[in-house]
């Protein structure tokens, strides 16, 4: 599958658009931040 075709959301900390990883199959439903740094700093703002 070409990447323009993958799935996206948007990150809620950053806003920008993040796609589907591999990593991420098998819960893409549960994730919510574009990486573990964005995922961090919101935990550290509320």
């Amino acid at each position: 599958m070409k990447k323009e075709h993958l799935p996206s959301k948007i990150c809620p900390v950053c806003n920008r658009p993040f796609s589907w990883r591999k990593k991420w199959k098998h819960h893409w439903n549960e994730v919510k931040y574009c990486s573990e740094k964005r995922k961090r700093s919101k935990i550290k703002q509320v």
